[in-house]
Protein backbone atom coordinates (compact mmCIF):
# COMPACT_ATOMS: atom_id res chain seq x y z
CA UNK A 1 0.00 0.00 0.00
CA UNK A 2 1.34 3.29 -0.97
CA UNK A 3 2.48 5.90 1.59
CA UNK A 4 -0.02 8.17 0.01
CA UNK A 5 -3.05 5.37 0.53
CA UNK A 6 -2.09 5.02 4.19
CA UNK A 7 -2.04 8.82 5.18
CA UNK A 8 -5.18 9.49 3.52
CA UNK A 9 -6.83 6.61 5.53
CA UNK A 10 -5.81 7.77 9.10
CA UNK A 11 -6.46 11.62 7.95
CA UNK A 12 -10.21 10.03 7.20
CA UNK A 13 -10.11 8.27 10.92
CA UNK A 14 -8.69 11.40 12.20
CA UNK A 15 -11.50 13.61 10.83
CA UNK A 16 -14.15 10.94 11.89
CA UNK A 17 -12.52 10.58 16.01
CA UNK A 18 -12.80 15.11 15.68
CA UNK A 19 -16.55 14.86 14.58
CA UNK A 20 -17.49 12.57 17.32
CA UNK A 21 -15.43 14.55 19.96
CA UNK A 22 -16.60 17.62 18.45
CA UNK A 23 -20.25 16.46 18.64
CA UNK A 24 -22.21 17.67 20.79
CA UNK A 25 -23.78 14.94 24.19
CA UNK A 26 -27.06 13.60 23.46
CA UNK A 27 -29.86 15.38 25.22
CA UNK A 28 -30.69 14.59 29.06
CA UNK A 29 -34.01 13.19 29.83
CA UNK A 30 -36.15 16.62 30.58
CA UNK A 31 -37.18 17.56 33.55
CA UNK A 32 -40.57 17.01 35.10
CA UNK A 33 -42.60 19.54 32.91
CA UNK A 34 -45.25 19.95 34.84
CA UNK A 35 -42.91 21.47 37.84
CA UNK A 36 -43.73 25.07 38.57
CA UNK A 37 -41.71 27.54 40.85
CA UNK A 38 -38.44 27.33 42.26
CA UNK A 39 -37.28 24.58 44.60
CA UNK A 40 -39.00 24.28 47.52
CA UNK A 41 -37.76 25.42 51.48
CA UNK A 42 -39.36 24.60 54.80
CA UNK A 43 -39.59 28.66 54.75
CA UNK A 44 -41.31 28.79 51.01
CA UNK A 45 -44.02 26.34 52.11
CA UNK A 46 -45.09 27.97 55.08
CA UNK A 47 -45.05 31.23 54.08
CA UNK A 48 -48.40 33.65 53.17
CA UNK A 49 -47.64 33.76 49.71
CA UNK A 50 -45.81 31.46 46.87
CA UNK A 51 -44.17 32.84 44.27
CA UNK A 52 -46.42 33.70 42.01
CA UNK A 53 -47.94 37.23 41.36
CA UNK A 54 -52.05 36.09 41.23
CA UNK A 55 -55.24 37.47 40.37
CA UNK A 56 -59.07 37.02 41.31
CA UNK A 57 -62.19 36.91 39.60
CA UNK A 58 -65.69 36.53 40.87
CA UNK A 59 -68.00 34.21 39.25
CA UNK A 60 -71.65 34.74 39.65
CA UNK A 61 -74.58 32.03 40.96
CA UNK A 62 -76.19 32.87 37.83
CA UNK A 63 -73.47 32.81 35.03
CA UNK A 64 -73.24 28.77 35.83
CA UNK A 65 -74.75 25.64 36.66
CA UNK A 66 -74.12 22.88 39.00
CA UNK A 67 -72.95 24.95 41.83
CA UNK A 68 -73.36 28.12 43.34
CA UNK A 69 -70.54 30.19 41.65
CA UNK A 70 -67.11 30.99 43.47
CA UNK A 71 -63.96 32.99 42.90
CA UNK A 72 -60.98 32.00 41.12
CA UNK A 73 -57.41 32.42 42.22
CA UNK A 74 -54.78 32.58 39.37
CA UNK A 75 -51.24 33.35 38.68
CA UNK A 76 -50.80 36.39 36.23
CA UNK A 77 -48.39 34.67 34.04
CA UNK A 78 -48.10 31.44 31.99
CA UNK A 79 -44.60 31.82 31.31
CA UNK A 80 -43.97 28.62 32.71
CA UNK A 81 -46.63 26.64 31.27
CA UNK A 82 -50.13 26.09 32.17
CA UNK A 83 -51.72 24.83 35.35
CA UNK A 84 -53.60 22.54 37.59
CA UNK A 85 -56.70 23.72 39.01
CA UNK A 86 -58.42 22.80 42.27
CA UNK A 87 -61.79 23.46 43.42
CA UNK A 88 -62.66 23.89 46.88
CA UNK A 89 -65.92 23.51 48.85
CA UNK A 90 -67.37 25.12 52.59
CA UNK A 91 -68.67 23.01 54.87
CA UNK A 92 -72.34 22.53 56.12
CA UNK A 93 -74.03 25.86 56.67
CA UNK A 94 -71.26 27.83 55.33
CA UNK A 95 -70.27 29.94 52.44
CA UNK A 96 -67.15 29.82 50.27
CA UNK A 97 -65.52 32.49 52.85
CA UNK A 98 -64.87 29.77 54.94
CA UNK A 99 -62.26 28.47 52.57
CA UNK A 100 -61.26 31.76 50.90
CA UNK A 101 -57.84 31.80 52.64
CA UNK A 102 -56.67 29.05 50.75
CA UNK A 103 -57.50 30.83 47.58
CA UNK A 104 -54.61 32.84 47.48
CA UNK A 105 -52.59 31.13 49.63
CA UNK A 106 -52.35 28.16 46.94
CA UNK A 107 -52.70 29.80 43.83
CA UNK A 108 -49.86 32.22 44.82
CA UNK A 109 -47.69 28.50 44.39
CA UNK A 110 -48.37 28.26 40.79
CA UNK A 111 -52.29 26.54 41.21
CA UNK A 112 -55.46 27.89 39.59
CA UNK A 113 -57.76 27.95 42.24
CA UNK A 114 -61.71 28.11 42.82
CA UNK A 115 -63.81 28.04 45.86
CA UNK A 116 -67.62 27.75 45.39
CA UNK A 117 -70.46 28.40 46.87
CA UNK A 118 -72.66 25.36 46.74
CA UNK A 119 -76.54 25.62 45.72
CA UNK A 120 -77.95 25.69 49.44
CA UNK A 121 -75.48 25.67 52.55
CA UNK A 122 -77.53 22.53 53.85
CA UNK A 123 -76.10 20.26 50.58
CA UNK A 124 -75.02 16.74 51.62
CA UNK A 125 -71.44 15.42 50.75
CA UNK A 126 -72.45 13.88 47.50
CA UNK A 127 -74.08 16.72 45.80
CA UNK A 128 -70.96 19.07 47.19
CA UNK A 129 -68.75 16.15 45.46
CA UNK A 130 -70.88 16.65 42.38
CA UNK A 131 -70.76 20.33 42.62
CA UNK A 132 -67.20 20.39 43.01
CA UNK A 133 -66.57 18.44 39.56
CA UNK A 134 -69.08 21.29 38.26
CA UNK A 135 -66.94 23.82 39.25
CA UNK A 136 -63.92 21.90 37.46
CA UNK A 137 -65.63 21.44 34.26
CA UNK A 138 -66.32 24.66 34.36
CA UNK A 139 -63.22 26.03 35.22
CA UNK A 140 -61.50 24.05 32.05
CA UNK A 141 -64.39 24.57 29.52
CA UNK A 142 -65.59 27.73 29.53
CA UNK A 143 -63.98 30.00 32.39
CA UNK A 144 -61.87 33.03 31.16
CA UNK A 145 -58.96 31.13 32.72
CA UNK A 146 -59.15 28.25 30.89
CA UNK A 147 -56.65 28.70 28.87
CA UNK A 148 -54.32 28.50 31.87
CA UNK A 149 -54.94 25.00 33.15
CA UNK A 150 -54.05 21.45 32.02
CA UNK A 151 -57.26 19.58 32.57
CA UNK A 152 -55.55 16.28 33.18
CA UNK A 153 -54.35 18.01 36.39
CA UNK A 154 -57.28 18.32 38.72
CA UNK A 155 -57.98 17.63 42.40
CA UNK A 156 -60.96 18.60 45.26
CA UNK A 157 -60.75 19.72 48.58
CA UNK A 158 -63.48 21.09 50.83
CA UNK A 159 -64.06 21.48 54.67
CA UNK A 160 -66.51 19.21 56.71
CA UNK A 161 -69.31 18.25 54.55
CA UNK A 162 -67.30 19.91 52.09
CA UNK A 163 -64.54 17.37 52.59
CA UNK A 164 -66.87 13.89 52.37
CA UNK A 165 -67.60 15.87 48.98
CA UNK A 166 -64.05 15.65 47.93
CA UNK A 167 -64.13 11.85 48.93
CA UNK A 168 -67.55 11.52 46.99
CA UNK A 169 -65.94 13.35 43.90
CA UNK A 170 -63.15 11.48 43.91
CA UNK A 171 -64.93 7.83 43.54
CA UNK A 172 -67.22 9.52 40.64
CA UNK A 173 -64.06 10.63 38.99
CA UNK A 174 -60.95 8.73 39.29
CA UNK A 175 -58.68 10.41 36.92
CA UNK A 176 -58.49 13.08 39.82
CA UNK A 177 -55.10 13.87 40.65
CA UNK A 178 -55.09 14.76 44.26
CA UNK A 179 -57.98 15.59 46.74
CA UNK A 180 -57.75 16.55 50.38
CA UNK A 181 -60.78 15.93 52.50
CA UNK A 182 -60.08 18.56 55.52
CA UNK A 183 -61.63 17.45 59.02
CA UNK A 184 -64.34 15.64 56.80
CA UNK A 185 -67.92 14.76 57.85
CA UNK A 186 -69.71 11.93 55.79
CA UNK A 187 -72.05 9.40 56.46
CA UNK A 188 -70.37 6.57 54.40
CA UNK A 189 -67.27 5.03 55.79
CA UNK A 190 -65.44 3.04 53.38
CA UNK A 191 -64.29 4.54 50.45
CA UNK A 192 -62.30 1.45 48.92
CA UNK A 193 -63.16 1.90 45.49
CA UNK A 194 -61.25 5.46 45.83
CA UNK A 195 -58.41 5.67 43.49
CA UNK A 196 -56.90 9.08 44.35
CA UNK A 197 -53.91 10.35 46.15
CA UNK A 198 -55.56 11.33 49.06
CA UNK A 199 -54.26 13.52 52.15
CA UNK A 200 -56.95 13.48 55.03
CA UNK A 201 -56.55 16.17 57.64
CA UNK A 202 -58.52 15.71 61.06
CA UNK A 203 -58.70 17.44 64.11
CA UNK A 204 -58.00 15.86 67.90
CA UNK A 205 -60.71 17.85 69.31
CA UNK A 206 -63.27 17.71 66.32
CA UNK A 207 -66.31 16.93 67.84
CA UNK A 208 -68.60 17.60 64.80
CA UNK A 209 -66.62 15.32 62.80
CA UNK A 210 -64.72 13.21 65.45
CA UNK A 211 -61.93 11.30 63.84
CA UNK A 212 -62.47 8.08 65.57
CA UNK A 213 -65.81 7.86 63.45
CA UNK A 214 -64.72 9.98 60.20
CA UNK A 215 -61.49 10.84 59.52
CA UNK A 216 -59.50 8.00 61.16
CA UNK A 217 -61.97 5.13 59.55
CA UNK A 218 -62.19 6.98 55.59
CA UNK A 219 -57.78 6.80 56.00
CA UNK A 220 -58.24 3.08 56.83
CA UNK A 221 -60.63 2.55 54.36
CA UNK A 222 -58.91 3.88 51.72
CA UNK A 223 -56.79 0.89 49.76
CA UNK A 224 -53.49 0.25 50.22
CA UNK A 225 -52.68 0.11 46.26
CA UNK A 226 -53.04 4.23 46.20
CA UNK A 227 -51.43 7.06 47.98
CA UNK A 228 -52.57 8.34 50.67
CA UNK A 229 -51.56 10.09 53.75
CA UNK A 230 -53.67 11.13 57.67
CA UNK A 231 -52.75 14.29 59.64
CA UNK A 232 -54.03 14.92 62.64
CA UNK A 233 -53.97 18.27 63.96
CA UNK A 234 -53.15 18.81 67.62
CA UNK A 235 -55.23 20.10 70.23
CA UNK A 236 -57.27 21.33 67.12
CA UNK A 237 -61.06 21.93 66.41
CA UNK A 238 -63.49 20.82 63.80
CA UNK A 239 -62.84 24.61 62.24
CA UNK A 240 -59.52 24.53 62.00
CA UNK A 241 -58.97 24.41 58.27
CA UNK A 242 -61.61 27.91 58.36
CA UNK A 243 -58.92 29.98 59.11
CA UNK A 244 -55.24 30.72 58.14
CA UNK A 245 -53.49 27.85 59.47
CA UNK A 246 -49.64 27.00 58.70
CA UNK A 247 -49.88 23.37 59.09
CA UNK A 248 -53.05 22.66 57.02
CA UNK A 249 -51.47 24.99 54.07
CA UNK A 250 -47.94 23.38 54.31
CA UNK A 251 -49.07 19.72 53.75
CA UNK A 252 -52.06 20.64 51.42
CA UNK A 253 -49.44 22.64 49.25
CA UNK A 254 -46.85 19.73 49.63
CA UNK A 255 -49.68 16.92 48.35
CA UNK A 256 -50.49 19.15 45.37
CA UNK A 257 -47.95 19.85 44.23
CA UNK A 258 -46.49 16.35 44.31
CA UNK A 259 -49.48 14.36 43.18
CA UNK A 260 -50.90 17.37 40.79
CA UNK A 261 -47.57 18.55 39.30
CA UNK A 262 -45.55 14.78 39.89
CA UNK A 263 -43.11 17.30 42.06
CA UNK A 264 -40.68 14.93 43.50
CA UNK A 265 -39.10 18.44 45.04
CA UNK A 266 -41.93 17.92 47.85
CA UNK A 267 -41.48 14.60 48.87
CA UNK A 268 -39.13 15.93 51.71
CA UNK A 269 -42.15 17.60 53.04
CA UNK A 270 -44.61 14.59 52.67
CA UNK A 271 -41.74 11.30 53.09
CA UNK A 272 -40.29 10.70 55.94
CA UNK A 273 -43.34 11.11 58.06
CA UNK A 274 -43.31 14.48 59.25
CA UNK A 275 -44.18 15.70 63.45
CA UNK A 276 -43.99 18.57 65.24
CA UNK A 277 -45.87 20.28 68.19
CA UNK A 278 -48.78 21.08 65.55
CA UNK A 279 -49.15 17.53 64.73
CA UNK A 280 -50.70 14.60 66.85
CA UNK A 281 -50.47 12.07 64.03
CA UNK A 282 -49.49 11.45 60.77
CA UNK A 283 -49.50 8.25 58.53
CA UNK A 284 -48.38 7.76 55.49
CA UNK A 285 -47.73 5.64 52.73
CA UNK A 286 -44.55 6.64 51.96
CA UNK A 287 -42.14 6.13 49.95
CA UNK A 288 -44.06 8.07 46.74
CA UNK A 289 -41.77 6.53 44.39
Amino acid sequence: MSVLKIRTGLAAVFAALTFVAASPAAPALAANPYERGPAPTTSSIEASRGSFAIAQTTVARSSVSGFGGGTIYYPTSTAEGTFGAIAISPGFTASQSSVSWLGPRLASQGFVIITIDTLSTLDQPASRGTQLLAALDYLTRTSGVRTRIDATRLGVMGHSMGGGGSLSASVSRPALQAAIPLTPWHGTKSWSSDRVPTLIIGAENDTVAPVSSHSEPFYTSLPSTIEKAYLELNNASHSAPTSTNVTVAKYSISWLKRFIDNDTRYDQFLCPAPSGSAIQEYRDTCPHS
